[in-house]
């Protein structure tokens, strides 16, 4: 029963603004790391950051600065606010589960959303 959902995904031109939404059914995952990651075409699965149950974050570094992730536990839903975007930041965007609070391979994360399209044009 366990369900990741993401949406928010779309085109938009380079410079633009994004926020992503992950929402979770079947489980609470407040006491999770939730993870966002991201794949182009060709690629491999790239990690975007993640929040702790906490709320802190981590980011990698191609996207820190631009990209903000908050959650609202009440919800069971995740955000990923993308700023400043560029076109390398086009890929399919997927949110997941961690195993562990410590997390960021995506070998580490379990539960998947299906993903949602961002695309950034010059």
């Amino acid at each position: 029963q366990v369900q990741l959902v993401e949406s928010g995904g779309g085109l938009v031109q380079a410079g633009g603004s994004l926020r992503l939404s992950c929402t979770a059914s079947g489980r609470t995952f407040s006491n999770y790391t939730m993870g966002w990651f991201r794949q182009a075409p060709g690629k491999d699965r790239e990690f975007v950051g993640k929040i702790r149950d906490s709320g802190d974050t981590y980011y990698a570094e191609s996207v820190k600065g631009r990209f903000t992730i908050s959650r609202d536990n009440a919800k069971n839903t995740v955000y990923l606010q993308m700023d400043s975007l560029k076109p390398e930041d086009t890929a399919a965007y997927y949110c997941a589960v961690a195993r562990f609070q410590g997390a960021r391979s995506a070998r580490n994360y379990n539960y998947w959303g299906q993903g949602t399209q961002v695309t950034v044009s010059s």
